[in-house]
């Protein structure tokens, strides 16, 4: 399966990308098939320069983008881009659903159990009473005893 994805470049600190087609299982830095464009993120204004007539060429021979480029094309004006970022959006909607969902749960339901964050103090367990003493025997066990 080819995939359209980032290839990094570029010096230590310093890091650049190809935007290239490839076989998703060949290493990340080796095997690409084509070269669509570059991407460099440190310079101000970041640099996103590709060709896309060959990005939709191969799309249309079967190439997926992979998210992280799909969403760069998408804010450089490339359409039908969203249909490759959709388990980003699930993730996102999922998070917020569940945030409302706890918002409009009435005040006297209980509310759907949160998974617990490291940061939240864990619950105090009640710690263990010590017995009770017992009561004394009346006197008359007493005598008997």
């Amino acid at each position: 399966m080819l995939k359209i994805r980032l290839s990094r470049t570029g010096r230590e600190n310093y890091p650049s990308y190809r935007i290239v087609v490839a076989e998703h299982t060949s290493a990340v830095k080796k095997g690409a098939v084509d070269l669509l464009g570059h991407y460099i993120p440190t310079r101000n204004p970041k640099v996103l320069k590709f060709d896309e007539k060959k990005i939709k060429d191969w799309i249309s021979k079967g190439a997926k983008p992979t998210d992280t480029v799909a969403a760069l094309l998408k804010n450089a004006g490339v359409s039908g881009m969203e249909k490759y970022m959709e388990p980003r959006n699930k993730q996102r909607k999922s998070r917020k659903a569940a945030e409302e969902e706890a918002k409009a749960a009435p005040q006297g339901a209980p509310a759907p159990k949160a998974e617990a964050t490291p940061e939240a103090a864990p619950a105090e367990e009640p710690k263990p009473e010590a017995p009770a003493p017992q009561a004394e025997k009346p006197a008359e066990e007493k005598a008997a005893a």
